[in-house]
């Protein structure tokens, strides 16, 4: 029981950090929905890597879409795993996916 609580404190936490403001209008809804914003900030590492970071990998939105559903650890040595998020419908997944990889064209 003082794993859970103590997780879902953290998840608050780390939620409150990762601002819904910080992601495009037409994205905002699918980062909430998902709670990508727990863990992941636009240009900033929070608890996993800034989705800019993401972007310079230039994996293909195909590939996003796989690792949001099967992600590997090995890919980001230094930040802890990211859950497995088989929730994600693949439609919102590319929507994700080509959205991470629009930050690659900004920079």
């Amino acid at each position: 029981m003082k794993k859970v609580v103590l997780s879902s404190l953290l998840f608050t936490a780390f939620a409150i950090n990762a601002k819904a403001e910080d992601f495009p209008e037409d994205i905002k809804p699918l980062m909430t929905k998902y709670t990508c914003t727990a863990c992941h900030k636009v240009d900033t590492r929070l608890v996993g890597p800034a989705y800019t970071e993401v972007a310079k990998k230039k994996y293909t939105n195909e590939k996003i879409v796989e690792l949001i559903a099967n992600p590997k650890p090995s890919n980001w040595p230094g930040y802890p795993p990211m859950a497995a998020m088989k929730n994600v419908p693949k439609d919102d997944a590319l929507k994700i996916a080509n959205w991470i990889n629009s930050l690659r064209k900004k920079k």
